[in-house]
């Protein structure tokens, strides 16, 4: 436990991985993938690959933990001695848990809540609750930790290219229209989050090489030669995703590589296989 007795904790759409989050003292709220036979428990007792094979005749849904689920989470950290909880969670405009968190921190007693929306999604946003964990272990105070976080939204981008419109269509992310023409012309999407936290479209390339060339160029044009930290996931494309990496280490000489990994099972579901994405979080 740090000295502020600050706890960091961020849902499962954050998608920081498991080993990193023990090391790091983050806590883990998890969101829920829902199929006929059960609800699962986001990295608990449901992993991506589940739901890649099962793509493409079941698509399940998604949905934030109750507010009961919420309750129960601060009531463990509250008894393990800590005092102040800071929440992080995805986009307030791509999901309700962060207004579910913040209902139950409400009028919750005996522990200062915060809950940080940081308009992004994926590991764009679990870096930021990696962030708020490294700064308390260094003994920055908790109040200068969470005005760090706001300072620096603009400092986290994500770019993710995806081989097909498909997944966000079905999960009301993008408009059957827009979804249709893009597989009728082949076009390949570089899909981010705006200051607002909405998805976006970058870019819309026709072919995958030109697709992923472009992601690349836009990760080179937002980090430069700052000091940064980059983060590559995939969804169900592994060799992809190490191509990506090799050639990020050789275009960005300040960066400060932390991880890859297959994003979580909700994510998958919204994003379907064929994924690469690419996560940077500039002067950590």
């Amino acid at each position: 436990m740090n000295e502020q007795k600050t706890a960091v904790m961020m849902d499962t759409g954050c998608d920081l991985p498991i080993e990193v989050c023990e090391r790091e003292g983050i806590k883990v709220l998890p969101l829920h993938v829902i199929y006929p036979e059960k609800d699962y428990l986001d990295g608990i007792d449901i992993d991506p690959m589940m739901v890649y094979r099962r793509f493409p005749d079941e698509i399940p849904t998604t949905s934030t933990p109750s507010i009961q689920e919420v309750i129960d989470k601060f009531d463990e950290i509250r008894e393990e001695g800590y005092e102040k909880l800071i929440v992080i969670t995805i986009s307030s405009a791509l999901s309700g848990t962060g207004n579910t968190v913040s209902v139950a921190a409400r009028d919750y007693k005996g522990m200062d809540i915060l809950v940080f929306d940081t308009r992004n999604i994926s590991f764009g946003s679990g870096l930021f609750a990696l962030y708020a964990a490294r700064k308390l272990k260094e003994g920055m105070p908790t109040a200068e930790v969470v005005q760090r976080l706001y300072d620096k939204r603009g400092d986290s981008r994500q770019f993710f290219y995806m081989d097909t419109l498909k997944y966000l269509r079905h999960g009301g992310r993008i408009g059957h229209v827009a979804s249709f023409i893009g597989e009728a012309l082949h076009l390949k999407p570089i899909i981010s989050c705006d200051p607002q936290g909405v998805y976006y479209t970058v870019a819309k390339i026709r072919g995958e090489m030109l697709g992923k060339k472009r992601m690349l160029e836009e990760v080179i044009k937002v980090v430069g030669d700052k000091h940064c930290w980059v983060v590559v996931g995939e969804g169900d494309a592994h060799e992809e995703a190490m191509k990506m990496k090799a050639i990020l280490e050789e275009k960005l000489p300040n960066m400060e590589y932390l991880f890859d990994k297959q994003i979580n099972a909700t994510l998958a579901i919204n994003t379907g296989p064929g994924l690469v994405g690419v996560a940077t979080f500039i002067d950590p």
